[in-house]
């Protein structure tokens, strides 16, 4: 890339940067888990494909949004997600706490230019998600980390020149952790949230 190009580049980064809209928004609701079975315990043929399975919890979230163009932007966050593992190779079955780590970038499309009070979205994008096994902590570096896709919507409605507050629906697929035998389809884990934002 020549001097001439370089500088259209960096003025144009520039530009963009100063049309800018930030926002940093923090969400709480529901994860629902759908495929959930996560395999057998064993390689025979007495396993199950649901000897273990994860069940539904709640989940809180933070976001970044920076809206650089009047119907797009973008979004990075973290989200955490209290959920259990349930063995269902004993009787009764027993449930065992455990949490789900995500990180995750979205592309958002709105349905209505910056500036407005209420401004529906399509999003879309990537995201990891680290699977820890009961008794297990994400500082100690273990869990099973997987890559995956999503997509959604929701709305956003400014109630102040700062503040909004937002509604979202996401669902999040990749493999199932653990790589355990007997496996078979993608995890979905669905999103219910409603978040407080600030405008910065």
């Amino acid at each position: 890339m020549n001097l001439t190009r370089l500088c259209v580049f960096a003025l144009a980064l520039t530009a963009t940067a100063a049309a800018q809209v930030a926002e940093l928004s923090v969400s709480g609701g529901q994860s629902r888990l759908s495929n959930r079975d996560l395999g057998s315990l064993t390689t025979d043929a007495s396993g199950k494909s649901n000897d273990l399975e994860l069940r539904d919890g709640f989940r809180l979230g933070f976001r970044l949004t920076l809206n650089n163009w009047r119907y797009f932007g973008h979004e990075v966050g973290y989200a955490y997600s209290r959920t259990q593992i349930r063995d269902n190779t004993t009787s009764p079955s027993q449930d065992y706490g455990t949490a789900i780590h995500q990180g995750f970038y979205d592309f958002l499309i709105y349905g209505t230019k910056e500036g407005k009070p209420v401004r529906p979205f399509a999003a879309g994008g990537g995201h990891f998600a680290n699977y820890q096994w009961p008794g297990q902590s994400v500082s100690q570096g273990g869990g099973s980390m997987k890559f995956g896709y999503n997509y959604g919507g929701g709305v956003k409605v400014k109630v102040s020149h700062m503040f909004l507050i937002r509604f979202d629906v996401r669902q999040y697929q990749n493999g199932k952790p653990f790589d355990l035998p007997k496996q078979s389809g993608m995890l979905r884990q669905t999103e219910f949230s409603a978040g407080f934002g600030l405008g910065l």
